[in-house]
């Protein structure tokens, strides 16, 4: 079968990635899907399994950090384009090991980046590398304003600092190699398959299994939240309709503070559990601050609506509540990522 084009997409068995993969080959069955993941703690192809099928989909387990892995997988597929996904992501990680947030969010981009940049060469027509990055690179608001594409950078974690050093890389290939370049900064995303670490999907594991619900410093530091297929439709968006060498903000008009997000996952669940009213409340435990605990994420997407017509369609309390019905519908999968049994996965369809 001929496909109209090649997409690479990095950390595609992860969170995001599971959710931009589906959408991709499900919309797009022209475009060729290469899936590269290195599955770590949180890239699971059981994800995946209603699509691992279709003919425009191939995965690659692999290293972006692999400068002849990269070259191997370019010379075997013709790819035109990228969307860049692969990331330490946890903020909570990087404050204990930040070598591995810069070795894979830094080398990572810088690699895949020469990758594109070699076998492009020769025609960048019709090629783009599109990096997927994030609010926090923009470091900490005060109680009122919003970032945009124009804020300037303060990333205030060792995560941040290293999405914002690969941003700047990113920026870098294009001005001085040409290389045709799209960016996005997103805010927190939410919904189906997001790691358990991650505050949502940790607050309703620990609120079915009756544990404590930790709560860091005063529990006032503010998110917007998106929902993921609404992130996932101003990627697909932005990818055919982006300027290039344009920055895109995408975020949800969706801020909670942290303890108002915990009592309204307590009071869902306390009602779809058939538990009494205030029951899980009970189990919120505040706890010493984050360091450098950024206090406030908020984005403006105005241009992305300006430009090119993008705006949230889920509703918050939609979301949430289509957030906890898939965990509560879904505590196998809950378990078996908790438990790293998902892990096995790979072994069993990949390693015959």
């Amino acid at each position: 079968m001929n496909f109209s084009k090649v997409v690479l997409i990095t950390g595609g068995a992860g969170f995001i990635g599971t959710h931009l993969v589906k959408h991709w080959i499900n919309k797009y069955p022209n475009h060729l899907i290469i899936n590269l993941d290195l599955l770590t703690y949180a890239g699971n192809l059981e994800n995946l399994k209603e699509i691992e099928t279709k003919v425009n989909y191939r995965f690659a387990k692999g290293d972006i950090r692999d400068s002849s892995f990269l070259g191997e997988l370019f010379s075997t597929y013709a790819i035109d384009a990228v969307i860049h996904l692969a990331a330490e992501s946890h903020v909570d990680r990087s404050i204990t090991d930040p070598q591995s947030f810069l070795e894979t969010n830094i080398l990572g981009t810088f690699q895949l980046l020469n990758a594109c940049k070699e076998a492009w060469k020769e025609d960048k027509k019709g090629k783009l590398f599109y990096h997927v990055s994030t609010d926090e690179v923009f470091g900490s608001l005060g109680e009122t304003g919003y970032f945009t594409e124009e804020t300037a950078y303060d990333p205030r974690s060792p995560y941040s600092a290293s999405k914002a050093a690969s941003d700047h890389l990113v920026r870098a290939y294009f001005h001085t190699y040409q290389l045709p370049v799209v960016l996005s900064n997103c805010s927190n995303n939410y919904g189906p398959y997001q790691f358990p670490e991650k505050l949502i999907p940790l607050v309703i594991r620990n609120i079915i299994d009756m544990k404590k619900l930790p709560v860091y410093g005063d529990g006032k530091n503010t998110r917007d939240w998106l929902w993921v297929g609404d992130h996932v439709s101003a990627i697909d968006l932005i990818f055919h309709e982006g300027e290039i060498g344009e920055t895109y903000a995408i975020g949800g008009h969706n801020e909670w503070q942290n303890i108002s997000l915990v009592q309204f996952l307590c009071d869902t669940l306390d009602k779809k559990l058939g538990r009494s009213e205030g029951t899980s409340a009970q189990l919120i435990t505040y706890v010493t601050d984050r360091k450098g605990h950024d206090r406030r994420y908020a984005i403006d997407a105005t241009k992305l609506k300006q430009k090119l017509g993008w705006e949230p369609k889920v509703q918050p309390e939609e979301g949430m509540a289509k957030t906890v019905e898939w965990y509560l519908d879904n505590k196998k999968w809950l378990d078996s990522v908790t438990s790293g049994s998902y892990q096995e996965y790979y072994n069993k369809q990949y390693n015959h």
